[in-house]
C-alpha cells in the first residue's frame, strides 16, 4: 500500500486536502526540530496505527518513546509521562493495526469492483463490517414482510379489595375464540376469583452504567429520534467546547483517579437549572462506585461532563448535554429500591396473573423521573391473602395477534452490530469478539450512513428499511463469508495472535490474499437484479415482470398499471401471498381483517375485472 494524505474530489480529479498537507507540514517542522518523539495518541490499536502512518509518510528516524494512558486528568498524565515506555513495546500492536487495516482495503476494493462488473451498471459497495450490517437489516426486513400473523384470544378480568380495583389476565392464550368463550361464562357464573397466591419481594435496581458513544447514540436514537452520526457530531461539538469528554469511547467505566474528580464535577451541577435540587441532594452523600474500574477503561473513559457550565446551548446541543450530564448522576446514585408483587386468581381451573410494584426508594431515578418502558400495569395492588374470594366486577375476551419482531431502527441496530459476536459459533472467534462485536464505537454510525449513501436502506419514520438495490445486494452476498460476522470473528482472533507475537503479519496477509481471490470469483459470477423483480409475469398486461418494493407491488411496464399495496385493512401482506394473488388470481383466506368499524373479519382476496384487489368472503355455512 503506498501512503498518501486525505483526498479530496475537484472537479474530474482527486487531490491531496490542502489541509491535511498544511497539517502533515507543522508536524514535520515540530519532528525536525527535537531529538525524541513522546507518542501521546489514544492508547490503542487505532491511535498507535495513526502515529505510524504519519511517522513512516514522513520518513522519520528520530526515536520514539509512548505515553499510554487512558485518563487525561492531571494526575494520569504525570504518573504516565513519568513511566514512558520504550515505542519498540508496540512494534506489535502496530503490525496488527496495519494488518487489520490493509486487509479491510483489500477486501472491500476487490469485493465491491467485482460486484460493480458483475452488474454490469451502477456502483456497489461491499466491506467487512458495511455488508453483515446490510444483512442484519434486510434478514430482519424480509422475517418482518413474510410473517403472516395469527390471532389469539385472552381473558380480562377485573376485581377489587378494600375499594382498590385491578385487572388480571388469563395466562393461557387460546387458538380459538370459543375456547375464550367458554371461560368467559365460567366466570359470569361464578361470579368470583379466589386468590391462589401472592408472592412478594424486595427488588434493587443498580443504576445504569455511564455511556460510551453506542450507549449514547441508541437512547437518542429511541427518546428523542436522533441518527447515530447527529448524535456523535452534537458529541463532539460539546466536546470541541470543553463541556463533555472524548465522545469516540467504547467504555462505560472510569478509572480510579477519574473518580476523585466525580464529586466536584458533581458539585458543579448545582448551577445547572434541570439537575441543581438533585446535584445538592447527592453531593455529600456517598456515592455509588458500581463503574469506577480501572481494567474495564479501553483506549478512552466513558463520557462524562467537565465541569464547565453550558451557556445557551441550541435544543438539540442542550438534549444530548443534558443525557450525558443526567446519566453521571444517575449512576453515581443510590439503587432504585421497589416492592414487587405477583397475584395469580383462580376461577375453576383457569389462571390469572397480574404484576405490580411500588417504589420505596426512588434513588439513581429520582433524576430524570422517568417510567420504565415495561412499567407494569398495575402499579399499587391491594393486599389479598391466599385462598380469599374476590368479587368480578367485569370480564371480557381479548382479540390479538402474533407480531413480527420490528423493523430495525438506529438503535436495535447498533446493539445488533455492538452484540454480533454472540452468534458466531466457533468459541475462540466468539471470544474475540466478545468486547467490540462490528465496527466499533467511532465507526458505526458511519457505517450506517454508508448505507443511506448508497442506497442501500431508507428511513420510514424511525425503521430502516432496505431499498430494492439493498435488497438484491443481499439475495448475492447472504450466504457468503463477507456478509457473515464471524469473518470478523476470524480476524480479530488473529490480529490478537500478531498482537502477542504468535503470528507473523505476513501469514494473515497470505490468508486475506486467498480469501479476497475466493470472495471476488464468487461475485464475479453473479448477477444482479436491478428493480426487486422476481419471476412473476404481470397477470394484466401478460409481458411485464412483477417488481416487489417495501410498500407496494408493481408491474415493470409503466403503461400497464397494475399495482397491489402489501397494507390492506390493518393488515401487512406477505410475499407469499401477494405471489398467490399474481399466480392464481386469489390467496387463501386471511385471518384479521379491520373494518373502518374497527371490527375483526376473515377473507381472502383476489382481482376483479379491472384487476383491482378486493375482498371475497368465505361462503356461511347454513345452519342445520
Amino acid at each position: 500500500m503506498v501512503l498518501v494524505p486525505r483526498q479530496v474530489r475537484e472537479g474530474k480529479e482527486y487531490k491531496a486536502d490542502a489541509g491535511a498537507l498544511r497539517q502533515l507540514k507543522i508536524i514535520r517542522h515540530v519532528f525536525d526540530s527535537c531529538d525524541t518523539i513522546i507518542v501521546a495518541t489514544d492508547a490503542g490499536r487505532e491511535g498507535e496505527l495513526i502515529f505510524r502512518l504519519i511517522y513512516t509518510y514522513l520518513n522519520c528516524t528520530k526515536p520514539f518513546k509512548r505515553l499510554w494512558i487512558s485518563s487525561l486528568t492531571d494526575k494520569a498524565i504525570k504518573e504516565g509521562l513519568q513511566k514512558l515506555k520504550q515505542g519498540s513495546d508496540y512494534d506489535s500492536l502496530y503490525h496488527a493495526a496495519k494488518a487489520r487495516s490493509e486487509a479491510d482495503w483489500l477486501v472491500g476494493i476487490n469485493a465491491s469492483q467485482a460486484l460493480s462488473i458483475a452488474a454490469g451498471q451502477g456502483t456497489y459497495s461491499l466491506g467487512r463490517v458495511q455488508t453483515p450490517t446490510l444483512a442484519m437489516i434486510c434478514k430482519r426486513y424480509m422475517e418482518n414482510r413474510n410473517f403472516v400473523s395469527v390471532p389469539f384470544w385472552q381473558v380480562r378480568v377485573q376485581t377489587e379489595k378494600t375499594g382498590i380495583p385491578f385487572t388480571a389476565l388469563s395466562g393461557e392464550r387460546y387458538e380459538n375464540k370459543q375456547n375464550a368463550d367458554v371461560v368467559l361464562r365460567l366466570l359470569q357464573e361464578n361470579k368470583t376469583v379466589q386468590v391462589q397466591s401472592v408472592k412478594k419481594k424486595e427488588v434493587n435496581q443498580e443504576p445504569p452504567l455511564l455511556y460510551d458513544l453506542t450507549t449514547l447514540q441508541k437512547e437518542a436514537n429511541s427518546k428523542h429520534g436522533f441518527s447515530a452520526d447527529k448524535t456523535l457530531s452534537i458529541a463532539q461539538k460539546l466536546y470541541e467546547a470543553k463541556l463533555t469528554t472524548y465522545p469516540r469511547t467504547g467504555s462505560r467505566y472510569i478509572s480510579a483517579d477519574v473518580m476523585e474528580e466525580i464529586p466536584e464535577l458533581i458539585k458543579s451541577l448545582e448551577q445547572y437549572s434541570r439537575f441543581a435540587v438533585y446535584a445538592g441532594e447527592i453531593k455529600n452523600t456517598p456515592l455509588n462506585i458500581r463503574c469506577v474500574d480501572d481494567k474495564k477503561v479501553t483506549d478512552h473513559h466513558a463520557l462524562i461532563i467537565t465541569g464547565n457550565m453550558p451557556k445557551d446551548l441550541p435544543p438539540e446541543e442542550k438534549t444530548i448535554y443534558e443525557m450525558i450530564a443526567g446519566r453521571m448522576l444517575e449512576a453515581f446514585s443510590p439503587k432504585c429500591v421497589k416492592d414487587a408483587t405477583s397475584i395469580t386468581l383462580v376461577c375453576g381451573d383457569v389462571l390469572f396473573e397480574v404484576t405490580g410494584s411500588i417504589i420505596k426508594q426512588a434513588g439513581w431515578r429520582k433524576v430524570f423521573n422517568e417510567k420504565e418502558d415495561n412499567e407494569d400495569e398495575a402499579i399499587n395492588l391491594p393486599k389479598v391473602c391466599e385462598g380469599e374470594n374476590l368479587p368480578i366486577i367485569q370480564s371480557e375476551v381479548l382479540e390479538k395477534q402474533t407480531k413480527p419482531k420490528p423493523l430495525h431502527t438506529e438503535s436495535s441496530l447498533l446493539s445488533a452490530m455492538e452484540s454480533a459476536g454472540k452468534e458466531v459459533e466457533n468459541e475462540e472467534e466468539r471470544e474475540a469478539m466478545k468486547e467490540s462485536g462490528i465496527g466499533t464505537p467511532a465507526t458505526r454510525a458511519a457505517i450506517i450512513e454508508t448505507l443511506f449513501a448508497r442506497d442501500y436502506i431508507v428511513r420510514e419514520k424511525k425503521s430502516l428499511v432496505p431499498t430494492p438495490k439493498g435488497l438484491s445486494v443481499y439475495e448475492i452476498v447472504k450466504d457468503k463469508r463477507i456478509a457473515d460476522v464471524s469473518m470478523t470473528g476470524q480476524w480479530e482472533n488473529a490480529l490478537a495472535r500478531i498482537e502477542s507475537g504468535e503470528m507473523q503479519p505476513q501469514t494473515f496477509h497470505r490468508t486475506i490474499e486467498v480469501y479476497t481471490r475466493q470472495i471476488t470469483m464468487e461475485l464475479l459470477e453473479t448477477s444482479v437484479s436491478h428493480t426487486g423483480e422476481n419471476n412473476c409475469v404481470c397477470p394484466k398486461c401478460k409481458t411485464g415482470k412483477i417488481r416487489f418494493y417495501p410498500k407496494v407491488v408493481k408491474c415493470s411496464d409503466a403503461n400497464c398499471g397494475l399495482t397491489v399495496f402489501r397494507s390492506k385493512s390493518e393488515k401487512q401482506l406477505s410475499d407469499k401471498q401477494i405471489t398467490d394473488l399474481l399466480t392464481t388470481g386469489k390467496t387463501a383466506i386471511i385471518k384479521g381483517f379491520k373494518s373502518k368499524a374497527g371490527k375483526s373479519f376473515d377473507a381472502s382476496l383476489k382481482f376483479d375485472a379491472n384487476f383491482q384487489v378486493v375482498y371475497d368472503f368465505p361462503e356461511k355455512k347454513l345452519k342445520k
